[in-house]
């Protein structure tokens, strides 16, 4: 009984590996504005329940992501946009298809969706 308990603990930590690697790598899609759709960029690296990487911000650099989580197929994360002085705290959470991520994100109190597509 105990092997066979050790043995499904093992075949689930895979599982939750598996799962939770399907999220490295670039994904890019767009978000709906006022102005006009903006193109997003993230690259996103796992390590067990930790995900960190970046997101390519309006002037082309790279904006770290802070706090990044991975819970089965849910990802959630934040990070700052500096606007002039003023900085945009930008909240995201998701959830993770074999090609794409359903997001939900908040900029200072403004929803907004969009689905990224896992870059070839």
């Amino acid at each position: 009984m105990k092997l066979f308990a050790s043995a499904a603990a093992a075949l689930l930590l895979l599982a939750v590996s598996a799962l939770a690697a399907d999220v490295d790598g670039k994904w890019t899609g767009s978000v709906s504005t006022p102005n006009g759709d903006f193109p997003v960029t993230f690259n996103f690296k796992a390590d067990g329940p930790a995900l960190s990487g970046s997101m390519s911000g309006p002037d082309g650099g790279d904006i770290a992501i802070k706090d990044g989580k991975i819970d089965g197929a849910n990802i959630s994360f934040w990070l700052s946009l500096d606007f002039g002085g003023n900085t945009v705290k930008l909240t995201y959470t998701g959830v993770v298809a074999a090609d794409q991520i359903k997001i939900s994100g908040d900029a200072d109190g403004m929803p907004f969706e969009l689905v990224v597509k896992k870059a070839s």
